[in-house]
C-alpha cells in the first residue's frame, strides 16, 4: 500500500483491534503514519496483533468506564495528545435470537452496553482528553439505517450509535473543539464475525452455510463481500485532515445494498 502520511504524527486509538476490521483500520492507519494504540478484550490476540504492526496494545473492555479512563490517560502519557479515536468494538449478537419476539432481555442489554454505552463511554472521554481538531470515527452498521424484521437488538444498537455521533458532532462543533465525529456504516464485509453470523442462521433454519452466504451475496448490486480493507480506507480518510469539513455524517459502505431499500 502506498504510504503518503496521510494521517503523520497523530496518534489513534483503535478498539476491538486484535482481528478483523479493527485490524485492518489500524494497520491502515500506521501506514500511514500514525502512532497507533490498539485495545480489544482479549489479551494474547492483541499483543501478537501489536507486534505484528510495530504499534502497542493495550487490554480493555470497552463496557468498563475505568478502562476508559485508564486507556486515555495512557495514551496522553505516552503521546502527549489524542488525535484519533475509532470506537470499532462490538458485539454482532446470537443469531437465533434476532427477532423482536424471540430476542432476550439478557441479549437485547448486551448488545446496547456493548454496542452503544461503549461508543458513548470513548465519545465522551475522548472529548475531554482529544486535541483540538480531533477526529471521532464510530462504527455503526448499515443495519442501522435499514429495519429488517430480524437482527432486532443488534439494530437498534447500532442505530444508537448513529444518533449519537451526530449529537457528539453538534456539540463539538458548537462548543468550538474543533473536534469531529462521523459514523462508517459496513454492510457485509467478510470477516469472521460474519462467517459466524452466516452458520448460526444456518444452524436455526435448517440450511447449509453455503446456501445462506449465496442469499447474502444475492443481495449486493456488485456481487461480492467487501474486504475489511474497504472500511479500513474510509476510516482513514474521515481521520485524516483531508475530512477536514465533514462532521456528524454517514458513510454507508455496502456493495450497493442500500439500494435494495
Amino acid at each position: 500500500m502506498t504510504r503518503n502520511g496521510r494521517v503523520q504524527g497523530k496518534s489513534a486509538l483503535v478498539t476491538g483491534a486484535a482481528a478483523g476490521l479493527g485490524y485492518a483500520m489500524a494497520k491502515r492507519l500506521a501506514e500511514e503514519g500514525a502512532s497507533v494504540i490498539i485495545t480489544d478484550i482479549q489479551t494474547d490476540l492483541g499483543k501478537e496483533a501489536a507486534d505484528r504492526l510495530g504499534i502497542e496494545f493495550i487490554r480493555q473492555d470497552v463496557t468498563s468506564e475505568e478502562d476508559w479512563r485508564t486507556v486515555t490517560d495512557q495514551v496522553i502519557h505516552r503521546h502527549g495528545q489524542l488525535d484519533v479515536l475509532v470506537n470499532n468494538a462490538g458485539y454482532g449478537g446470537d443469531a437465533t435470537q434476532n427477532s423482536p419476539a424471540s430476542t432476550t432481555v439478557e441479549e437485547w442489554r448486551k448488545l446496547q452496553k456493548i454496542n452503544a454505552e461503549s461508543v458513548f463511554l470513548g465519545c465522551r472521554h475522548a472529548i475531554e482528553s482529544m486535541s483540538p481538531g480531533g477526529a471521532i470515527v464510530n462504527l455503526s452498521s448499515l443495519a442501522a439505517l435499514m429495519a429488517t424484521p430480524f437482527l432486532t437488538a443488534y439494530g437498534a444498537s447500532k442505530a444508537a450509535v448513529t444518533h449519537l455521533t451526530q449529537s457528539v458532532a453538534l456539540h463539538c462543533a458548537r462548543s468550538g473543539t474543533g473536534i469531529r465525529c462521523n459514523s462508517v456504516h459496513p454492510g457485509n464485509i467478510d470477516t469472521a464475525m460474519l462467517a459466524a453470523g452466516i452458520e448460526q442462521m444456518a444452524r436455526a433454519s435448517g440450511q447449509q452455510p453455503e446456501a445462506v452466504r449465496e442469499q447474502f451475496l444475492g443481495r449486493i448490486p456488485l456481487g461480492y463481500f467487501g474486504d475489511p480493507e474497504d472500511i479500513a480506507h474510509m476510516v482513514l480518510f474521515l481521520a485524516s485532515d483531508e475530512s477536514r469539513y465533514i462532521t456528524g455524517n454517514q458513510f454507508v459502505v455496502d456493495g450497493g445494498i442500500h439500494l435494495n431499500g
